[in-house]
């Protein structure tokens, strides 16, 4: 005897994207101030502080500054202005 099964979706509803354009690319970094976003995820201070380690030697003229938003998953303002504000660029970790 056949039996029917219910399967339920677990990955719910998906927002609708709208997709924005890249920001242009740095002709270089000399010089300029970089931001490392710490996402704060798992292993992602450590990503970060490795990251600006290699940065520092491979990149001694540029400046990066590790910053991190008041939670992890919610909108920060603040971070963004101060990144808008005083940086370049600006790389997300999102760790492991």
């Amino acid at each position: 005897m056949s039996q029917q099964v219910i399967v339920h979706d677990p990955r719910g509803y998906p927002p609708r994207v709208t997709g924005k354009q890249l920001a242009q690319r740095l002709p270089n970094l000399s010089g300029k101030r970089l931001y490392l976003v710490d996402c704060l995820f798992d292993n992602s201070a450590a990503f970060m502080a490795q990251l600006r380690a290699w940065l520092r030697q491979h990149l001694p003229d540029l400046v990066t500054e590790i910053i991190r938003p008041r939670e992890s998953w919610v909108d920060d303002p603040e971070m963004r202005a101060t990144i808008a504000a005083n940086g370049d660029a600006a790389i997300l970790g999102v760790g492991l």
